[in-house]
């Protein structure tokens, strides 16, 4: 019940124990299509170029940014936690004029402070995370699709921690590319990255392709923009593997790609409008459980988002050992916290497979009973109360 990774659906984990195949079996394939057409109502999006990366969500980050941006290029990040600073980190490694627009943490960033940010540095692209476990706030993207169209720039979103527990909405945010990963509200295993890019992105990125010389073919137009400064996450040539091109760049993560398949399968299934729900009911509960038992809640309550509560570790409260006696007395995992708020929070997930009712109360007692052990009062039961009332 940490900020991610969560227990994978039982689904997802059957589904990742079949025999694995050829990267051209004719079946192999016909799931790659597959997989491309299950995650584009789960991006919000109609985009041709909607697949996989082969890697841990970070994998899909590096694979965007490296695909978008060339050294020497501007890029202007929305940083208001620990991985708009990631953001920063991989956009200096390839060699990018990187500026930030920042809120402190536990804040967001209104989209006229990025305006203005936006006007007076001129980049070639906008990069945010969606939703920061780092902080656990959700920064609004509406109106962030268009003010990159009107500037002339692309806009990039990480949306590793939200895809399948928050709304989604590529076109209707008019983004040009998302990146995510199956760890959190899709509940699966890190290891596999879905991504959609817009036609103007995927126009961008071919414009740099530049097909290795083993497997280059006469199909294959090359660009005459700078090449990809990566050939794993060259989405260039990743991209035409998954068209019809079937372009031999890498051995596809065949088991990752089962699991893909089937946590898009159960997201789907359950329905997008009832998977939100639930997750907003999960975070509902959990921070009324969470006040109702005395304890402060860190951050801006009108952008929390729905999957994970950050809460301020009582005074006097040795936060570890709380987390010890839950793990070892409940088998329930919660997470800490990075950078400046290390050692100061607890962040409690309620997503995916675990956003239910029961392992919210579930976790919600055993956090009474382990301050409790470790001296802190709360009042019996006040949480439990407070988030069976919650959840509705």
């Amino acid at each position: 019940m940490g900020p991610g990774p969560i227990n994978a659906h039982p689904r997802v984990l059957r589904a990742m124990s079949a025999d694995l195949l050829g990267q051209f079996d004719p079946e192999m394939t016909g799931t790659m299509n597959e997989v491309m057409a299950l995650y584009r109502p789960i991006f919000g999006t109609a985009n041709r170029w909607t697949f996989l990366i082969d890697g841990t969500a970070r994998a899909g980050i590096e694979a965007a940014l490296v695909s978008l941006v060339a050294p020497g290029h501007r890029v202007l990040v929305v940083n208001f936690g620990r991985f708009g600073l990631l953001l920063t980190e991989i956009l200096d490694r390839i060699g990018a004029i990187v500026e930030t627009v920042d809120a402190p943490w536990g804040e967001v960033v209104p989209i006229a402070a990025i305006r203005a940010a936006a006007e007076r540095f001129c980049p070639r692209v906008i990069a945010t995370v969606h939703g920061d476990t780092s902080t656990t706030m959700a920064q609004p993207l509406e109106g962030l699709g268009a003010l990159c169209q009107e500037i002339g720039a692309f806009s990039y979103v990480d949306a590793t921690a939200t895809i399948g527990g928050m709304p989604i909405e590529a076109d209707a945010w008019g983004v040009d590319v998302i990146t995510a990963g199956l760890q959190k509200c899709l509940g699966g295993p890190s290891g596999s990255a879905p991504i959609t890019l817009s036609d103007r992105a995927a126009d961008r990125i071919f414009a740099r392709r530049h097909t290795e010389r083993g497997i280059s073919r006469d199909d294959l137009v090359q660009g005459r923009e700078r090449r990809i400064g990566s050939n794993y996450f060259d989405l260039a040539m990743i991209m035409d593997y998954w068209s019809e091109k079937r372009l031999n760049h890498h051995t596809e993560a065949t088991t990752m790609l089962y699991g893909a398949r089937e946590c898009a399968r159960v997201v789907l299934g359950e329905g997008l409008d009832a998977r939100f729900a639930r997750h907003a009911a999960a975070g509902r509960a959990v921070t009324a459980g969470l006040r109702a038992m005395g304890l402060t809640l860190f951050g801006d309550d009108a952008h929390r988002m729905a999957n994970i509560t950050a809460v301020l570790i009582p005074e006097g409260v040795d936060g570890e050992a709380v987390r010890r006696r839950m793990r070892e007395g409940f088998e329930i995992e919660i997470g800490t916290a990075f950078g400046p708020l290390q050692g100061k929070l607890w962040r409690i997930g309620a997503m995916g497979y675990n956003a239910m009712k029961h392992k919210v109360l579930l976790t919600l007692a055993a956090l009474e009973a382990a301050l409790r052990a470790e001296g802190h009062a709360c009042p019996p039961g006040a949480g439990v109360d407070a988030a069976l009332e919650a959840w509705g």
